[in-house]
């Protein structure tokens, strides 16, 4: 169980080219999304601090966005390296996919490529980091995106159901607690009154794939806090993408670092979105992530996930 429950704290959530710390090794990701132009007056009479708190915790079209991929036929390249301690690379997977919805689902390996220490003598994946990516990514498509957005709450449910709720709270309700989580459910409360004086506040203005003018909103850790303080903190940077036009949330990016005597995690994640025929979908995921727990080997991984070509099923 302990096993499971650090690997899910490190696996924690899911945007954009962005100055944060990065891990310093090979980055998958060299898809360049958005361009900014211009820091926006965070005094302006329309838009303020909780214009964009508000958004960020009351919204719910990102989650439904994932929903909507079971209604399209689309593409998806998925890859994924590992890294030895020296943060070279040992292993890579990659796999072009067709999920198609035109009729009963069915998925298509158009490509499928392994190469290094992928695999387990017992055909088991070597990391539970691509394990969880395999279970997320390869099969999210059949899998349980409710209509409802989750809130992590274990009771009457078992530990599969409870670690899967855990991950999708944190991915789609950023800000809320994640309970059953030892040491850190409530350290994801960034905008309660309490954390709130720990985190400083900006955004800009930018072009998003090139036409769509957006708000990008970032909370980072506050520069002239102790050493002490900034390590308690688990999340160091959250960005939001919002469309002016509507004010719809197009991608989130989020940098977490935490480490105690259980376990140690430096992660960075980001989903994009974008339209077709005016529906918001999934197209871009990333994954540049360490973490470690006692007697296992520490685990280094990054995935790069570009989905395209969606189209309306038939019958849809």
């Amino acid at each position: 169980m302990m096993k499971k429950l650090c690997f899910i704290i490190s696996f924690l959530l899911f945007l954009v080219d962005v100055k944060a710390q990065q891990i310093p090794r090979f980055n998958p990701d060299t898809v360049k999304t958005i361009q900014l132009d211009s820091v926006v007056n965070i005094k302006a009479k329309r838009l303020n601090i909780e214009t964009f708190i508000d958004a960020i915790i009351n919204d719910t079209s990102f989650y439904q966005a994932f929903r909507n991929m079971k209604k399209y036929t689309f593409i998806a390249e998925n890859r994924v390296f590992t890294y030895d301690k020296k943060n070279e690379v040992d292993g890579k997977i990659y796999r072009k996919i067709k999920h198609n919805n035109d009729g009963p689902y069915k998925m298509e390996y158009l490509v499928k490529e392994d190469n290094g220490k992928v695999y387990k003598k017992n055909g088991k994946y070597q990391l539970y980091t691509v394990e969880m990516f395999d279970y997320i990514f390869m099969n999210a498509y059949n899998t349980d995106f409710v209509p409802q957005a989750p809130v992590a709450d274990a009771k009457g449910k078992g530990s599969n159901e409870s670690y899967k709720d855990k991950l999708k709270t944190l991915i789609f309700n950023p800000g809320r607690p994640i309970k059953g989580v030892p040491f850190i459910g409530n350290k994801t409360q960034i905008f309660t009154a309490n954390m709130r004086q720990y985190y400083d506040y900006s955004f800009h203005s930018g072009i998003y794939l090139d036409s769509i003018p957006v708000y990008w909103f970032k909370v980072t850790v506050k520069p002239d806090l102790s050493k002490w303080t900034k390590d308690g903190l688990m999340i160091k940077e959250l960005v939001t993408i919002f469309d002016k036009r509507n004010f719809e949330i197009l991608g989130r990016y989020v940098d977490m670092k935490y480490s105690n005597l259980l376990f140690d995690f430096d992660v960075q994640m980001n989903i994009e979105m974008s339209y077709f025929n005016e529906v918001k979908l999934p197209t871009k995921i990333t994954y540049q992530g360490n973490w470690d727990y006692p007697f296992k080997k520490e685990e280094r991984a990054s995935f790069l996930v570009l989905h395209k070509d969606y189209r309306l099923g038939k019958g849809q």
